[in-house]
């Protein structure tokens, strides 16, 4: 088996991939200051964006959940793969080819199972994009032409072509080089009566791919009336596809959706297909599954929930699509964005509207139209016989439930306005109340109100701040000592040069807290801050590695990105950091002498209590010279 990765090779990946370029594949970034960009994190959740990435340092850190790391890190946690599968994947689009050590290069051996199970969809989906010009698959081109696409349309979104036969693709596989165990655990293949048969048979395919433009699944139309199977079939569950993680166009979307913050979630390929082609860019689908809570995460990366965020659901008007709808709205308050519903006329989906009416009917189609919230409640409203005072009166206790979850008071209050209105029930501040009764009493039986204010829990005060190693941020920020330490180190970290060779006589007691001794220990570990003079982002890596648990090294990391509290960071505002924080050892020393000399008194060793007041006079005469130097005296 081949052994790992040659060193300079994972440092020359490094270098060539900016940490930048890769995270924006999974979430827009905005300029956050310094040089730093910020986003919302992509391993938890939250409304306001704690997740920051320092391009000059090739570093990621969210002061939310305390992840950080590199290039590498981020990739290996956000997509679930071994440090090698990242390395692989990034070298491959660097076009750097990686050597390794004990046995040579051999990335058959070599690759990890997400690594395989990807280079599989890729071969099959050019397979079936070749297999589209084949003279059995003019069904599959009558299909696409009787709705719109030409060839080049095809091009555009992969869409190609399974033959009818058993094991087409499983033999091309085989020849690829990848064994039955792989095809099979693809999906693309399953068990026949004589081993791997073809899972996908006589249909027109689309490919799925995950935000980072990888191909991990199918979406396959039925086109034949002697096909017994679902109309579409898609891709199983597997290690690299989840149905209710993925979102068919996404690649295609996501820089526009980020640009726009507009997001329009339609039902279907072709659907994606067609508003695409109208100029509908920010269009996306899900894949065979009903719209949820992974899906908004993945649309809220890209949105930012800056406010002016807008989703748009496209839903067919009868009842399978007004079903669609409610369960949209179910989780409607996992957006911080405003979500409409947009229904086209005949209850056209986009698709047929672009072949009845043209492109830009699909553009005026998803123009913000009715707020989703208010379509949710006329359909519960609908249901009753709004004449009568009961009818009236069970049609509130349907509808107020569901306007109380909604979180933001103001809107919340607005809402229950308009429920009234839709009820025909005058008295507006009936309802206004019982909504704000069931909104508390939910509030009640979930154990948790709203956050609390500051006043109540200090500024650092939460789940973010109790989960910090340590007592970490929570404790230091408080505290004008801890602030100093923590300045220094963050400029140990990001201008090394600022405050070499001082800093490196520094001993780890001179940080009284804990999590900054700790970081203390891991820089003199790793060689020093004069390591990174020569050679800043090898140094990071090297203080990382020598941090000894993932508490320290996620420390390393927030405050090798965390900005300088100084906007003019130079040799003056390093100097006196660097005084602070000695000054202060010293007076602590002081103190601790001067308390041994008490403890001697008069009757102690006079060669013991000499060696005391000499120690207490020196301290006394550096630190007059600290007060009254500066740096210089350091």
């Amino acid at each position: 088996m081949a052994g790992r990765i040659n060193d300079e090779d994972v440092k020359a990946v490094r270098d060539a991939v900016p940490i930048d370029a890769v995270v924006s594949e999974y979430l827009q970034l905005r300029n956050a200051g310094g040089g730093n960009l910020k986003g919302l994190c992509p391993f938890h959740d939250e409304k306001s964006p704690s997740f920051q990435v320092s391009p000059s340092k090739g570093l990621f850190h969210c002061f939310g959940c305390q992840e950080g790391g590199d290039t590498i890190t981020f990739v290996m946690k956000v997509d679930h793969l071994s440090f090698s599968e990242v390395v692989e994947r990034l070298a491959g689009q660097a076009g750097i080819t990686l050597r390794y050590e004990e046995g040579g290069y051999n990335p058959t051996h070599q690759r990890g199972e997400r690594i395989r199970l990807v280079e599989a969809h890729k071969v099959a989906a050019q397979f079936y994009v070749d297999q589209l010009e084949s003279p059995e698959a003019e069904i599959g081109r009558k299909f696409l032409a009787e709705r719109g696409f030409d060839q080049a349309a095809a091009q555009h979104f992969g869409v190609g072509y399974s033959p009818a036969g058993w094991e087409h693709l499983t033999r091309f596989l085989r020849g690829k080089g990848f064994s039955d165990k792989e095809i099979l655990l693809s999906g693309l293949s399953q068990e026949g009566n004589r081993g791997p048969i073809d899972r996908f048979r006589g249909r027109l395919m689309w490919p799925i791919r995950d935000i980072g433009g990888d191909v991990v699944g199918f979406g396959a139309r039925r086109l034949r009336e002697d096909d017994n199977g679902p109309k579409y079939l898609n891709t199983p569950e597997t290690p690299i596809y989840r149905k209710s993680q993925v979102l068919y166009g996404i690649d295609l979307a996501k820089k526009d959706i980020a640009k726009s913050s507009r997001a329009v979630v339609v039902e279907g390929y072709t659907d994606v297909m067609a508003c695409h082609l109208a100029g509908v860019t920010t269009a996306v689908a899900t894949c065979g599954t009903a719209f949820g809570g992974d899906h908004i995460k993945i649309l809220r990366r890209l949105l930012m929930d800056n406010g002016s965020a807008r989703v748009i659901f496209t839903f067919d008007g009868d009842a399978a699509g007004q079903k669609a709808a409610l369960r949209a709205f179910e989780d409607d308050q996992k957006f911080a964005a405003e979500t409409y519903i947009a229904i086209a006329p005949d209850n056209m989906d986009p698709c047929d509207l672009r072949l009845a009416k043209g492109d830009d009917a699909v553009s005026d189609l998803v123009e913000p139209r009715t707020p989703l919230f208010e379509f949710a409640l006329r359909q519960i409203v609908s249901r009753y016989d709004l004449e009568t005072p009961a009818g009236r009166a069970s049609a509130l206790d349907e509808a107020a439930p569901v306007v109380a979850r909604i979180k933001n008071s103001a809107s919340q209050h607005e809402v229950a306005v308009q429920l009234a209105g839709m009820l025909g029930i005058l008295d507006t501040q009936f309802v206004v109340k019982r909504v704000g009764q069931l909104a508390r009493w939910a509030r009640e039986r979930g154990g948790r109100g709203p956050a609390p204010a500051a006043g109540r829990g200090g500024p650092q005060a939460g789940p973010a701040a109790s989960a910090r190693p340590f007592g970490g941020p929570a404790l230091t920020l408080r505290n004008p000592v801890f602030t100093t330490e923590r300045e220094l180190l963050k400029l140990a970290l990001q201008y090394p040069q600022l405050v070499s060779p001082a800093f490196d006589a520094y001993g780890v007691d001179e940080f009284t807290a804990d999590p900054y001794a700790a970081v203390r220990q891991a820089i003199m570990d790793a060689g020093g801050a004069e390591q990174g003079v020569h050679d800043p982002q090898e140094y990071l890596i090297a203080v990382r590695a020598a941090a000894p648990d993932d508490a320290v090294r996620a420390m390393v990391t927030e405050l090798a990105v965390e900005a300088i509290r100084r906007k003019t960071v130079d040799e003056a505002y390093a100097g006196e950091q660097l005084v602070t924080v000695r000054k202060r050892a010293v007076d602590r020393r002081i103190r601790d002498v001067q308390g041994t000399l008490t403890r001697l008194g008069a009757g102690g060793d006079p060669h013991q209590l000499a060696a005391v007041q000499n120690e207490l006079w020196v301290l006394q005469q550096y630190g007059q010279a600290l007060h009254e130097r500066g740096a210089e005296a350091l």
